[in-house]
C-alpha cells in the first residue's frame, strides 16, 4: 500500500481520513495523494427550452475555495515525513475517485461520504470505509475477515494483506448457514499463512440475519478493520431486501470497513 489515494475536503471526517492515512504511508514507505473534487455539472441547468447555462461566478468561487483548500493541505504536509501531492477533478465523486484511484494500492473514504458502496464497485482497489472519527494506526491490533468464499470476499483479503501485516489477532468469520461456494474458510487461512499472517477460524451459527451475526462477533473479538467483499449480491437485490454490505455501511456503530469487489 504505498499509493495511497485520500478523498479530501473540509468535513469532520477528514482528519480521521488523513491521519490513517499519514500512518498507513508511514508504515509502509507509501506517498498519498489528496483528490479534491470540484463537479461542475453541479453549477450546470437547464432551461426549459433546452438552452444551458452556467453559474459562472458560483464555479469561480468554488474553484478558488478548493485552491485555497489544497494549498491549506500542502503546507500541512509540507513539513512532514510523508511524500504527498495534491490532484484536482471536476467529476461527479465516485467517477473522480474511481478515476485517481487506476493506480492507487487504496483508497480512502467516510462512511458519511455517501458513496463508498459505489467506489467499491467502481474502483480497481481496495477502499478503506472510516467512520467520522477515530483514525486506526498500523499494526492493528485486531481484525476480522467475513468470508463467504466468493470472488469478492477473495478480492478483499489479497488487497488487506499490507493493512493486517503484523496484527496481533486476525480472525475470519464465516456463517455457518451461509452455504459456502468457491473457496472453503480454510483457503482463506492457508493465504494468510503464506504471507507470514496467522487468523483463527469462527464458524458461526447464524442468530438473526447474517450481518447481525458478523457485527456481533466483530463487536466481541474488538475488531478496529472489518474486511469483506462488497455487494456478492446484486445492488438491486441489496436495495430491495438489504444485504451485509448495506448493513455495514449503514451501521454507525461498525468498525471501519476494507471493501472490494
Amino acid at each position: 500500500m504505498r499509493s495511497i489515494l485520500v478523498q479530501a475536503g473540509r468535513d469532520a471526517g477528514m482528519a480521521a481520513r488523513l491521519d490513517t492515512a499519514m500512518d498507513i504511508a508511514r508504515a509502509r514507505n507509501g506517498h498519498i495523494t489528496l483528490l479534491i473534487d470540484t463537479p461542475v455539472d453541479r453549477f450546470v441547468t437547464t432551461d426549459p427550452y433546452g438552452g444551458t447555462y452556467v453559474a459562472r461566478e458560483a464555479l469561480e468561487s468554488a474553484l478558488a475555495d478548493d485552491e485555497a483548500l489544497a494549498e491549506a493541505f500542502a503546507g500541512r504536509l509540507a513539513n512532514d515525513d510523508v511524500p504527498f501531492d495534491v490532484v484536482h477533478y471536476e467529476f461527479q465523486p465516485v467517477d473522480a475517485m474511481a478515476g485517481a484511484a487506476r493506480l492507487a494500492d487504496l483508497a480512502i473514504v467516510s462512511r458519511h461520504c455517501g458513496y463508498a458502496g459505489d467506489l467499491a464497485i467502481a474502483a480497481r482497489c481496495p477502499v478503506l470505509v472510516l467512520p467520522e472519527t477515530g483514525a486506526i494506526k498500523l499494526p492493528l491490533g485486531a481484525a476480522c475477515i467475513a468470508w463467504d468464499g466468493g470472488d469478492e470476499a477473495a478480492h478483499a483479503l489479497r488487497g488487506a494483506v499490507p493493512l493486517l501485516a503484523g496484527c496481533e489477532s486476525l480472525h475470519v468469520l464465516t456463517v455457518n448457514t451461509e452455504k459456502v461456494q468457491g473457496f472453503p474458510p480454510t483457503d482463506a487461512l492457508r493465504y494468510l499463512s503464506r504471507h507470514g499472517l496467522k487468523a483463527e477460524l469462527h464458524e458461526l451459527d447464524r442468530v438473526d440475519s447474517v450481518e447481525q451475526t458478523l457485527a456481533a462477533a466483530t463487536a466481541r473479538l474488538g475488531a478496529q478493520v472489518l474486511v469483506m467483499g462488497a455487494y456478492s449480491h446484486s445492488r438491486v437485490r441489496e436495495l430491495l431486501f438489504g444485504g451485509v454490505t448495506r448493513y455495514f455501511l449503514e451501521d454507525e456503530a461498525a468498525p471501519p470497513l476494507l471493501l472490494a469487489h
